[in-house]
């Protein structure tokens, strides 16, 4: 891989850098952050344009076994954590004043830990070395949605795009409708995963070993955390550390939402003759090879090779000509998820496309 791709993956720490400048430029500089993200990056997006190259095949075990891109997931760990740190701080210095600043604010927290954040933490997660399961973890407590690394991983992975997968959309579902759907239907279905191994090991629901339970208690014991260093620097208890924690964590996972919703809109794999399901192939999730926005979130819009091999870390992962192509990067993809009747003007033509070349095939 290029000396320039491999810095590319650098550029995700510019979202929290970019968050701390604004706070201390105050004014429309709060801006700064959903502006990178939502305009800048789309408009560089489009004019590099697509990245269809893969590395040579073999190259691949060498770049997949290179420290250096694993430093930079964990690096990302320590940053999120320290940040949200810094941002009880300047809470607690009164630097964060009317509903602009706040709603700023939270918002480019959100992308932060949620844009960034979570797209880490389900790299880590997909590992298998206990250093990148604890950092996948960590990341996932920092934004309330730790039951993730159970259903996305024993439930998303197996069941996409089938109609037993909360996290994929069907066609003329709305962003907001599914975002209920995938929020609350993935949780219960992570419970009934975890609660299926506790039986299968003997274990009872109320015990320490159901990580369902821990994963309740632990964002509660860090949010305690800012809240007692907040203490610490004021000698008070501030109500807004506790509303920050839990408001970015919403902007966060709804940007997980977001991402799940496009990735596999409509995409159904085909029932065979037995009875099941198709394997799951590069058909069947939406893909983007757009440089840039894919440098921000570690090639995570290469999906459909992520989808048909989870195992592979994402510097190595493939474009594929045959996948559905979405028409722009995840941050584009986003602002027209948002409008559901540009959303199915757009998609529904591009589904249609997908249908007319994949199932006669059946």
């Amino acid at each position: 891989m290029s000396f320039i791709k491999r810095i590319g993956f650098f550029t995700a720490f510019i979202l929290p850098a970019l968050t701390i400048a604004s706070v201390y430029l105050d004014g429309y500089y709060q801006l700064a952050t959903i502006v990178f993200v939502f305009i800048f990056i789309p408009i560089v997006d489009y004019w590099v344009g697509l990245d269809t190259s893969n590395i040579n095949k073999g190259k691949v075990k060498e770049e997949t076994e290179k420290f250096y891109y694993r430093f930079v997931t964990y690096l990302w760990t320590y940053v999120q954590v320290i940040f949200l740190f810094w941002c009880v701080w300047v809470i607690v210095e009164g630097r964060i004043t009317g509903v602009f600043e706040w709603t700023c604010f939270v918002l480019s927290t959100g992308l932060v830990t949620g844009g960034i954040g979570i797209t880490v933490a389900h790299e880590l997660g997909h590992k298998q070395t206990a250093i990148e399961k604890l950092y996948s973890q960590i990341l996932l407590m920092t934004v309330c949605y730790m039951h993730f690394y159970i259903e996305h991983n024993r439930g998303h992975h197996v069941y996409v795009a089938t109609p037993h997968d909360p996290a994929t959309a069907q066609k003329n579902e709305n962003f907001y409708q599914f975002w209920f759907k995938s929020v609350f239907k993935g949780y219960t279905h992570a419970l009934h995963l975890e609660n299926k191994k506790l039986i299968d090991n003997q274990h009872k629901f109320l015990s320490i070993h159901n990580r369902m339970l821990w994963y309740v208690v632990l964002p509660i014991i860090f949010c305690l955390f800012l809240i007692g260093f907040a203490f610490i620097i004021s000698n008070q208890f501030m109500i807004e550390i506790p509303l920050f924690f839990f408001g970015q964590s919403v902007v966060a996972f709804t940007l997980l939402e977001l991402v799940n919703y496009l990735e596999h809109y409509g995409i159904e794999r085909k029932v065979l003759s037995n009875g099941r399901f198709e394997p799951v192939n590069p058909l069947h999730s939406w893909n983007a090879s757009h440089l840039i926005s894919n440098f921000f979130l570690f090639q995570l819009q290469r999906h459909s090779d992520h989808h048909a091999f989870a195992y592979k870390r994402y510097q190595v992962l493939e474009h594929y000509d045959e996948s559905p192509q979405l028409p722009f990067g995840y941050p584009t993809m986003i602002l027209i998820a948002l409008l559901p009747p540009l959303w199915f003007n757009l998609m529904n033509k591009k589904l249609e496309e997908w249908h007319q070349r994949v199932i006669p095939s059946a």
